[in-house]
């Protein structure tokens, strides 16, 4: 194993994160502000509390390297739902500049939950809790 393939996947794994672990806390400093944009995309505002647990929880669990698959493949559709209700349904309202900055949003949303999808099908790789086995050394792939 070379160091690239040795640290590429935490580095990764901390990129995907760092986005949903800092917007899990940033919705702790405004949850009704929050609750009224979940609501503005036709979804109830009382999932203002189970969004703030995946994006914190998960992150940190994608962080780590806990649980990846079955995380990584719940922020993927998270990703893809929250991408199209509050970044392309409403570019369809836009023209011009407006329209293609909320755009790339959208595709922003897209790429990460194809990042999410290839942890999905790889797994977390080294340097990570679902890498190790009970003894606390690296497990055999």
């Amino acid at each position: 194993m070379t160091a690239v393939s040795t640290f590429a996947a935490p580095l990764g794994r901390f990129l995907l994160a760092f986005i949903f672990i800092f917007a899990g806390f940033g919705k702790l400093g405004d949850v009704q502000g929050t609750a009224g944009y979940i609501a503005s995309g036709g979804l109830p505002g009382f999932l203002v509390y189970p969004t703030i647990a995946l994006e914190i929880v998960g992150g940190l669990f994608i962080l780590v390297g806990y649980q990846v698959r079955v995380t990584a493949l719940l922020l993927a559709g998270f990703s893809l739902l929250s991408g199209f209700l509050y970044h392309y349904l409403p570019a369809q309202g836009m023209e011009g500049f407006a329209q293609m900055a909320e755009m790339n949003q959208f595709f922003k949303n897209v790429s990460i939950a194809g990042g999410f999808l290839l942890l999905t099908a790889l797994g977390a790789g080294p340097l990570s809790v679902d890498n190790r086995n009970d003894g606390g050394t690296p497990a055999r792939a």
